[in-house]
């Protein structure tokens, strides 16, 4: 049976900061995220399996993206905890907003690398994360490929 290649796409707004960076964006602000998660596999054989002819129930992938990075993410503001930045991330969870402290600068290549490993942690067996694509504006993106990862894949 072919391997066979499933993408499902997610939305959200988060929030973030670039501590000693030097343009606009060291200043706190938000983009509406657009995640694209592909993932590759066999489809299943087995007619008498429910998911006969999937690689993964589309509903299966999404509870996972949804509860590692959508729900935790959207409508919060990310901050690296090893910055000034930490200051401000208490005083706003002081005041009931929704804050994650990170040990990475929030780019979306970082943001990327640490979507990876958590989606990577609750794939079902057979079943390998193939790319992930963080857009953040319309023409500005990141992108993680598990084939330009093979070292930190099988770690």
């Amino acid at each position: 049976m072919s391997n066979i290649r499933i993408t499902k796409q997610f939305s959200f707004e988060t929030g973030h900061a670039l501590y000693g960076y030097d343009g606009k964006c060291k200043n706190v602000h938000g983009h509406s995220y657009k995640l694209s998660v592909t993932v590759i596999g066999k489809p299943i054989e087995n007619r008498n399996d429910v998911k006969f002819g999937m690689v993964i129930d589309f509903s299966d992938l999404k509870k996972i993206v949804k509860e590692e990075i959508v729900d935790q993410f959207d409508h919060a503001t990310v901050f690296n905890e090893t910055t000034p930045h930490i200051e401000l991330a208490n005083e706003l969870k002081n005041r009931g907003h929704d804050v994650i402290l990170v040990d990475y600068q929030p780019t979306s290549e970082n943001m990327v690398i640490d979507f990876s490993q958590r989606i990577m942690r609750r794939l079902p067996a057979g079943i390998k994360l193939f790319s992930l694509k963080l857009q953040e504006t319309e023409s500005s993106f990141a992108e993680w490929f598990a084939s330009d990862n093979i070292d930190t894949v099988a770690s």
